[in-house]
C-alpha cells in the first residue's frame, strides 16, 4: 500500500479534520500498533485510550468531539468501520480473482451441469453426478459436492469443503475451508440393548447471501429440510443439529450448538459458544450472551438472555444483586441465632 492523506480522504468519502493531505501513507494498522505512516480507525467508546495514546499517522473517526495526538491527522466519516473496511478492501491481501475454467486435476461427472466458461473448479475437487453449479462460483481445492447437490450463482466454496447428496446452497453464498453440509444428523434410538440408526434422509438448504465460517457442520434432515436463512451469518466451528430452521440475518458466533428441531427467528444473534437444546423456538429479534444455555422456548421477541439456564438479562442482573447481598444477609443470621442463644 502506497497512498496519501488525500486519497484515503477520497477513497473512504471522509473530510480531513486535521493533517495535510499530501501525505504519504503505506499501511493500516489497529490503534495500538499503528506507526506514523499507517492508517487506523476508532470505531468503539472502549477504545478511547488506545485513540489517546495511538502512533498512526491518520484515524478515521465519526466525531470531531474525540482526544487524539496532536501529530495524528484526523478523517472525519460516517462509520469508521465500513470505512476502514474500503481501506482494507483496497490494499489488503486479496484472493486471487475469479478465473473460469475446470482443472485437470479435477473430477466432473458427466452428468453434472457445470459451465466450464462460466465456473471456476480447482484441482482435486470432485463434483458428482447430477450436480447443478450456477455461473460465477468457485469451487475450492480438494472439494466434494455430492451427487445432485445445486449451488446457485457467485457462490465462493473454500477448499476442503464436503457439501452432501441432495443439499441445496443459494445464490452468493461464502462457504469457508473444512465446512460439511449434509452430513447425518445424530439420530438413534435405544431398542433391544442397542442404539439403532435412524436414517437421515432430508437435505440441508442453504438460501441466498448466506456466510459459513470454517469447520461448522450443518446436520442434514432426517425428513425435510435444515433450513439456514438469508444473509444469516456463521463463524467458525458451529454445529447446527438436523431440521434446524435458522430464521434471516441471524449471527452465530463460533462454537454454538443449536440442538435438532428448533425453530430461530430472524435477526437472532448467539454470543460465542452458546446452546439451544432441541425442539424449542426462540423469536426474532433476541440476543443470546456468550456461554448462554437455552432450556426453553423464548416466545417473545427482541429480549437480551444471559447465563444458564438463560434467563432475561433484567432477570439474571436482579439475582445477581441479590446474590451480593446474600453474605450480608448470613451474617445477621448467625448473629440473631448467636443472640438467641445467649438468650435461652
Amino acid at each position: 500500500m502506497e497512498t496519501t492523506l488525500g486519497g484515503i480522504v477520497e477513497l473512504t468519502g471522509g473530510k480531513l479534520l486535521r493533517g495535510e493531505a499530501q501525505t504519504v501513507l503505506s499501511g493500516f494498522a489497529a490503534l495500538d500498533a499503528a506507526e506514523a505512516d499507517q492508517v487506523s480507525f476508532y470505531g468503539n467508546e472502549r477504545y478511547a485510550s488506545q485513540l489517546e495514546d495511538t502512533k498512526a499517522g491518520a484515524v478515521l473517526v465519526a466525531s470531531t468531539e474525540v482526544q487524539a495526538p496532536d501529530q495524528t491527522a484526523l478523517i472525519l466519516v460516517e462509520n469508521p468501520v465500513v470505512a476502514f473496511d474500503a481501506i482494507i478492501r483496497k490494499y489488503g491481501v486479496r484472493p486471487p480473482q475469479f478465473s473460469a475454467g475446470i482443472s485437470d486435476a479435477a473430477f466432473v461427472a458427466e452428468t453434472a451441469e457445470v459451465d466450464p466458461e462460466a465456473v471456476s473448479v480447482l484441482a482435486n475437487a470432485s463434483i458428482l453426478a447430477g450436480v447443478k453449479i450456477g455461473r460465477g462460483t468457485r469451487i475450492g481445492a480438494g472439494t466434494v459436492i455430492s451427487e445432485n447437490a445445486e449451488i446457485g450463482e457467485d457462490c465462493e466454496i473454500g477448499p476442503n469443503v464436503t457439501v452432501r447428496e441432495g443439499c441445496i446452497i443459494g445464490d452468493r453464498a461464502i462457504i469457508h475451508p473444512g465446512v460439511v453440509i449434509g452430513g447425518d444428523g445424530f439420530g438413534f434410538e435405544f431398542s433391544e440393548g442397542r442404539h439403532q440408526k435412524i436414517e437421515q434422509l432430508g437435505i440441508v438448504r442453504i438460501e441466498d447471501d448466506v456466510e459459513i465460517g470454517s469447520n461448522t457442520t450443518i446436520d442434514r434432515a432426517r425428513f425435510g429440510e435444515t433450513v439456514i436463512g438469508e444473509g444469516t451469518k456463521i463463524d467458525n466451528l458451529v454445529q447446527i443439529g438436523h431440521n434446524a430452521i435458522i430464521g434471516k440475518h441471524c449471527i452465530i458466533v463460533a462454537q454454538t450448538g443449536i440442538s435438532g428441531s428448533t425453530t430461530i427467528g430472524n435477526y437472532v444473534v448467539f454470543g460465542a459458544q452458546s446452546g439451544v437444546a432441541g425442539h424449542l423456538n426462540i423469536a426474532d429479534q433476541n440476543t443470546l450472551a456468550g456461554r448462554s444455555g437455552v432450556i426453553s422456548s423464548i416466545e417473545e421477541p427482541g429480549g437480551t438472555w444471559f447465563g444458564y439456564p438463560a434467563k432475561h438479562l433484567k432477570e439474571s442482573r436482579r439475582e445477581s444483586m441479590q446474590l451480593k447481598k446474600l453474605p450480608g444477609l448470613i451474617k445477621k443470621v448467625k448473629e440473631l441465632e448467636k443472640t438467641m442463644n445467649q438468650q435461652g
